[in-house]
């Protein structure tokens, strides 16, 4: 039987930066994404999707939305440094969280790392004049969302979704699975040593992810076509990816695809 989809507002979002319990609940999710194995489901992920990025003349313009502090990302470019030099890179995310020693280790690898703080529907339904008014780009190579679609419902996850098709050629999230499995381990987080704010998000997490083609069915349907790709990755997780026909993947996928 599949889990009904339920959002839930979580308690982390709801906190101040400097608050001591989301100051602990982000490194327990350090913690999580190291027991789900995000950044190199991620990381692997983003080789397939990009064609020959260290071939290209201009740097590749990567956004992540819903960043956070950075880190996540921090081990997925550790990873693709060697083959992707000169990435510019924006970590977008309504709260100040990323450390200017976060930046700096991004520059060791090569990367331009930025941070903008905005919310995120803001981005999305904001004309492009005032995009670029505010060191926002006409136009991302890569835009990527980790453990961050979930807490949208299906309505305002729709506009966010044709945002992104409009102002990309690739895009890839890496979501919590609704499933049984991932709701049983969700109740066994404590044994991480996260704290009770990292406990109760990580149920409503569950129940709020993703199953099935639910990212695909609200995609936006465009003449020039995506192809589309979602599927389970390793025990807890849930992956969408999307490619301009034209931008075929570089590896062809393993699972059936969703495709337009």
């Amino acid at each position: 039987m599949i889990l009904p989809r339920t959002v839930g507002a979580e308690t982390l979002d709801g906190l101040a930066e400097d608050d001591p319990r989301a100051m602990r609940s982000r490194r327990d999710l350090r913690r999580v994404h190291r027991a789900m194995g995000t950044r190199t489901i991620v990381a692997r992920a983003l080789r397939k999707m990009m064609a020959a990025p260290r071939d290209r003349a201009a740097p590749l313009r990567l956004l992540e939305l819903g960043a956070g502090d950075g880190t996540l990302m921090l081990g997925v470019a550790g990873a693709l440094a060697p083959h992707w030099p000169g990435v510019e890179l924006t970590l977008l995310d309504r709260q100040a969280l990323v450390q200017h020693a976060t930046l700096e280790r991004y520059a060791t690898l090569g990367w331009r790392a930025s941070v903008r703080v905005a919310d995120v529907l803001d981005w999305a339904v904001a004309p492009l004049g005032d995009r670029l008014a505010n060191g926002g780009a006409a136009h991302w190579d890569l835009v990527v969302a980790n453990l961050f679609l979930h807490h949208f419902e299906a309505a305002p996850l729709g506009v966010l979704l044709g945002s992104i098709a409009a102002r990309s050629d690739h895009f890839f999230a890496c979501e919590p699975r609704r499933a049984w499995l991932a709701l049983v381990g969700s109740h066994l987080i404590g044994a991480l040593g996260a704290n009770a704010v990292t406990r109760e998000d990580a149920v409503l997490s569950v129940h709020a992810g993703f199953t099935g083609h639910e990212l695909s069915a609200l995609w936006p349907r465009e003449p020039q076509g995506w192809q589309l790709r979602e599927h389970p990755a390793g025990l807890f997780s849930h992956c969408f990816g999307a490619s301009r026909t034209a931008s075929i993947w570089a590896a062809a996928a393993t699972t059936p695809a969703s495709r337009r």
